[in-house]
């Protein structure tokens, strides 16, 4: 039967009908924006002329979905459950979810092979939509959902262009709240532990460093940066770097709560007090800054509530309704009230359509 059943034309003849690739069909038949308007009159004047129905089109007309929504993290074991951002990015997806009856898949993808066997279960429409988060800048996995004709949100940003819908932090602003901070409280010798580079939330952080040093009237000095990787241990060594670079630091800005824990330690370890000698940020606000001791003055993200807004997105793309309106800023806050917005411009390259920002807020404690 040439691949048919019953003699029904296939996915490949409306293709070849149209003029377009097979991926193309797939992404008209899922509502996909990713698709000129060329093509989907293309793709859909073949349908109707070939008498074609997709599998995929025929379930949401009978009114099923697989009410599956898969969360996926490139990243191991070990960093998922060290760190308290992701585990509070899962609170808030699988309350939202929840909430929505939709159940709830939680996926690691770390190598090839994982992403190929990863992109085999979407092709198998065993999902309706994807969250992705903890993304670099060359991560291909938005694209290839996308690609699939599944709608996709992400939580961070590969870059400040970002294409796909997203929901992210005030990373700029925390940084620049951070530095603020600490030169009011009179240090003028301010270092920075930045994350991985390669992830967008790390170089804007890292820009909101440079920008409060600017605006604080600081002298800025690259022997003040050392860059680490969101770890314990990658906090642990840039502190030593730092110590070795510029004995006479006063004060340090960790871009993560769990990073500011490993540099804390090198500190002790060096004899420098915390906060008389040192004064230390972290970002995050996670549960590691409440019990760290000092306790850490720490910019907090809504992280629970940027799961919620990635779920409730992904809900409203696969329902077809509009798109969020983008929120950002960044505020300082000793009380640890409820973040309030700020007037600034917010990370580089700021929200569009497709994509929100919350604000962040400065919650001062012992350490600095």
């Amino acid at each position: 039967m040439n691949g048919r059943q019953s003699g029904r034309p296939t996915l490949e003849e409306v293709a070849a009908r149209a003029g377009v690739g097979r991926g193309t069909v797939s992404r008209v038949i899922n509502g996909s924006p990713r698709v000129s308007e060329q093509a989907r009159q293309a793709v859909h004047r073949a349908i109707e002329e070939l008498g074609y129905v997709p599998n995929q089109a025929a379930r949401t007309l009978a009114g099923s979905r697989t009410d599956a929504i898969a969360l996926v993290i490139p990243e191991t074991e070990a960093r998922l459950f060290a760190e308290p951002y992701f585990l509070d990015i899962v609170r808030g997806v699988s309350v939202e979810l929840g909430d929505a009856d939709k159940q709830l898949l939680l996926t690691l993808v770390r190598t090839e092979r994982e992403r190929q066997r990863f992109a085999q279960y979407l092709a198998a429409q065993r999902v309706d939509g994807v969250l992705l988060t903890s993304l670099h800048a060359d991560d291909p996995l938005p694209d290839l959902v996308e690609g699939l004709g599944l709608p996709v949100v992400l939580g961070g940003r590969r870059s400040a262009d970002e294409p796909a819908a997203y929901v992210d932090s005030d990373n700029t602003g925390a940084g620049r709240a951070a530095v603020a901070h600490l030169a009011e409280r009179g240090r003028r010798r301010i270092a920075t532990i930045t994350g991985p580079l390669d992830m967008y939330a790390a170089r804007a952080r890292l820009d909101g460093y440079r920008e409060g040093i600017a605006a604080a009237g600081l002298s800025p000095d690259e022997l003040l940066v050392a860059t680490g990787d969101f770890t314990e241990e990658g906090g642990r060594s840039a502190m030593r770097e730092l110590l070795v670079r510029a004995p006479d630091l006063d004060a340090v800005f960790a871009a993560s709560d769990v990073m500011a824990a490993g540099a804390r330690g090198v500190l002790r370890e060096a004899g420098r007090r915390v906060p008389e000698d040192v004064a230390l940020v972290g970002v995050d606000d996670s549960a590691v800054a409440r019990l760290m001791d000092p306790p850490l003055t720490s910019v907090r993200q809504p992280i629970e509530e940027m799961g919620r807004r990635m779920a409730r997105m992904l809900l409203d793309r696969i329902g077809g309704t509009g798109e969020p309106v983008a929120e950002r800023g960044t505020a300082t806050d000793p009380d640890a009230a409820v973040p309030s917005m700020s007037d600034s411009a917010g990370d580089t390259g700021s929200a569009v359509a497709r994509g929100s920002v919350l604000p962040t807020t400065l919650v001062q404690r012992q350490s600095s």
